[in-house]
């Protein structure tokens, strides 16, 4: 198995006996990123079908984005693309991005996966989160510690779903946010690295 075997979040839910809820733990507030993203996306977004394709989604959507976020985060945190984790046979495959902990190391080397982001494939939001809440479980098993919270994002790049695995229990935040709205979406991408790093200086 793998974790695009996980076609929904029940799926893992049975294996893993975790238990579900919603409720609401990212509290965004608008936050501008800086001018020259701006017109470079919307310049894409009026000239480019950016939704036209997968690879159109990543290469001018999320992966910018991320990669903007990375920029205010880069000194204690790491970011990975398409980088495979592993923990067991089941809990094994690629996520699409990665934030964790920075290894002492160098970048060569993944410390703790702290938050998960995965495309929908083919905008399937369930079986995307099927299979982000396993690659969330594999993170926590790594990590060695079911109290840190562990967070999953799933998107076309359009939407954004947010999640967080603490314990056994997964919360799906019950807001979702878009790109039509950007800074209020990357107020809550700030947002959520803020979270794992104000438990990281509680440690």
């Amino acid at each position: 198995m793998a974790f695009s075997d996980f076609k929904t979040i029940a799926d893992v839910q049975k294996h893993y006996q975790i238990k579900y809820e919603e409720g609401t733990f990212i509290v965004s507030q608008d936050t501008d990123l800086p001018e020259i993203f701006l017109k470079d996306l919307e310049f894409y977004k009026e000239t480019i079908d950016v939704f036209s394709s997968e690879a159109s989604r990543s290469e001018i959507i999320i992966s910018p984005l991320l990669r903007e976020l990375y920029k205010k985060y880069y000194k204690t945190y790491a970011f990975w693309i398409q980088k495979s984790i592993f923990y067991d046979q089941i809990l094994s495959g690629t996520p699409d991005y990665i934030f964790s902990t920075k290894s002492e190391l160098g970048k060569t080397v993944l410390e703790k996966p702290l938050v998960i982001i995965l495309e929908a494939k083919k905008n399937d939001f369930q079986q995307g989160w099927g299979q982000c809440l396993a690659e969330l479980v594999a993170s926590q098993k790594i990590n060695q510690d079911v109290q840190r919270p562990v967070y999953g994002i799933v998107t076309d790049g359009n939407l954004w779903q947010f999640g967080r695995l603490k314990r056994d229990i997964f919360t799906q935040n019950i807001e979702n946010f878009t790109i039509d709205k950007l800074s209020r979406l990357y107020g809550a991408l700030d947002y959520l690295i803020l979270l794992t790093k104000n438990y990281t200086n509680k440690d």
